[in-house]
Parts: C-alpha cells; structure tokens; sequence
C-alpha cells in the first residue's frame, strides 16, 4: 500500500522559511518522479515543483528562485524549501508521486497523493 505522508508545514511570517518534507512508502521510490501542489484558499489545486526520477526539476514561474525541490532516495523523501514566502503562498501543500518519472506539472500523472499539510503565512 502506498502512502505519502506530508510534515513541516506551519505558521511563518512573511520573508520566512519552510521546508516541507514527504516521506514515501510502498513504492520503489527511486523511479518514481515527485511533485508538490497547493490548493490556497479560494483556488483550485495548482502546481508548484516536481522532480523527475533522475532528478531534473521543474518549477511553477511563481515560485522560480524562492522554492526548491529536491529528493533522497535513500530515504524515500522529498523536500520543498520555501523561502521568501509570501502571503500568497498560504495553502495546503500536497505531494504526489509519478510512476512515469516525468516532473510533469499536470496531477492528472500523479496517481498517488498524501493528505496535506498547512502552510500559513502571515504578513
């Protein structure tokens, strides 16, 4: 059974930093490309950063040079660090897991998604 679970969400201030972690279980990780999403309030569920199965990364332009993604395949996780954030990036951050590999920006490829976690910052 494969599960996402989601950690390190939390309330910053403005101009502060996060870094979300996703640990990833049954699955063969290291195939596998991972994506970040958020759904902020109001909006639909909308794409922020993936990273392929060989580790090229793709990002949404909104986030272009504030968020990072990166990935640990001896630990099955996935990491977004957040800095710089603003108000506007307040939402639940989700990740999911690609088993094509591809860091597509579309979750139509994603076939498995964690729960969330909360991402709140204040101004």
């Amino acid at each position: 059974q494969v599960q996402l679970a989601e950690s390190g969400g939390g309330l910053v201030q403005a101009r502060g930093s996060l870094r979300l972690s996703c640990a990833a279980s049954g699955l063969t990780f290291s195939r596998y490309a991972m994506g970040w999403f958020r759904q902020c309030p109001g909006k639909e569920r909308e794409f922020v950063a993936a990273i392929s199965w060989v580790g090229v990364e793709n990002y949404t332009d909104s986030v272009k040079g504030r968020f990072t993604i990166s990935r640990d395949n001896a630990k099955n996780t996935v990491y977004l660090q957040m800095n710089s954030l603003t108000p506007e990036d307040t939402g639940v951050y989700y990740c999911a897991a690609d088993r094509r590999g591809r860091a597509g920006s579309s979750p139509v490829t994603y076939e498995y998604w964690g729960q969330g976690t909360q991402v709140t910052v204040s101004s």
